[in-house]
């Protein structure tokens, strides 16, 4: 049997096409699931990077149809959220430990646009360590990632800091935590002590210069495109040591998801999508995000089941 599947194509529009590919076959610790509702991350947008026939996306959410044969996991029926290599088709076979599964209150196409961006933004600040009361630094924070980011860090007590490419951009931040909104760096002039940053580039060697003593920058994007060029000696100071680090970890997100989940369902953590489009108007999708004409996420829906 073969299912429906987003795959790249050099050759298509935004480089990918809807193409037949086999069902899978889950091993023994995963489970099938028939996927209602997918979400498109930056990342996805690099079908350039990856070779033509690559089945394309992280995030899904949908419906159990074959439990795991060892037993574990959810039961056929229930719904779930999952991060998953090729998350885009018809029906994914994912591991017990990527997925979690919803409770009636939270519909399923605000559950897809979690996994990616949600367990990035939990995590990158978990490893940050305690933020409470201290000055976090997120850019793109109008973005999937950046609107979580923002949420999380203050409900952990962090005085946030929302940096934007453009004015508009900013709209509905404050609303989400944010102690103030910056269009790029400008007015930020105070030290600052930790910085998440989704935009890479020149940005990122300003932000670098405005971190405390002790302070440091986690990046987790680079949507800007553009080259980082550190003067020289501009990584050198005495006093307490500044980072740089990265952060991809997307090994077993199913616990954090579950906690993602849990937020979303007693109204702690808002999902906002900002686009809604069927798959099979995905490049409309990718040219969308792409030119950053979307606040927040963007989901697509599979198939004429999905109706939440």
């Amino acid at each position: 049997m073969t299912v429906r599947a987003l795959v790249v194509d050099p050759e298509a529009p935004a480089g990918v096409r809807a193409a037949e590919i086999p069902e899978p076959e889950p091993g023994p610790g995963q489970v099938l699931v028939d996927v209602r509702h997918v979400s498109v991350n930056h990342g996805d947008l690099r079908t350039d990077v990856r070779p033509a026939g690559t089945v394309l996306g992280f995030d899904a959410a949908g419906v159990v149809v074959r439990a795991a044969a060892d037993g574990g996991g959810p039961e056929v029926g229930r719904r779930v959220v999952a991060c998953v290599p090729g998350a885009w088709a018809r029906r994914v076979a994912v591991d017990i430990d990527a997925l979690a599964e919803l409770p009636d209150s939270v519909a399923s196409a605000t559950a897809a646009a979690l996994p990616v961006a949600g367990v990035t933004a939990l995590r990158v600040l978990r490893e940050s360590g305690p933020v409470a009361g201290r000055r976090v630094l997120i850019t793109g924070a109008s973005g999937g990632v950046g609107r979580m980011a923002v949420q999380l860090a203050a409900r952990a007590g962090a005085y946030v800091i929302a940096s934007v490419g453009a004015p508009e951009r900013a709209a509905g931040l404050v609303d989400l935590g944010a102690s103030e909104v910056v269009t790029g760096l400008e007015g930020v002039e105070e030290p600052l002590d930790l910085v998440l940053d989704n935009v890479g580039g020149p940005q990122l060697v300003a932000a670098w210069g405005l971190l405390a003593p002790g302070g440091g920058i986690r990046s987790v994007g680079w949507a800007s495109g553009e080259p980082a060029v550190f003067p020289p000696y501009s990584t050198f100071a005495l006093g307490a040591t500044r980072t740089l680090s990265s952060f991809g970890d997307a090994s077993s997100p199913g616990a954090d998801l579950a906690t993602l989940v849990a937020l979303v369902a007693t109204g702690e953590l808002v999902v906002e999508v900002g686009l809604r489009e069927p798959w099979e108007r995905v490049a409309r999708a990718f040219e969308a995000l792409a030119g950053r004409r979307v606040a927040g996420k963007v989901v697509l829906d599979v198939g004429p089941s999905a109706t939440d």
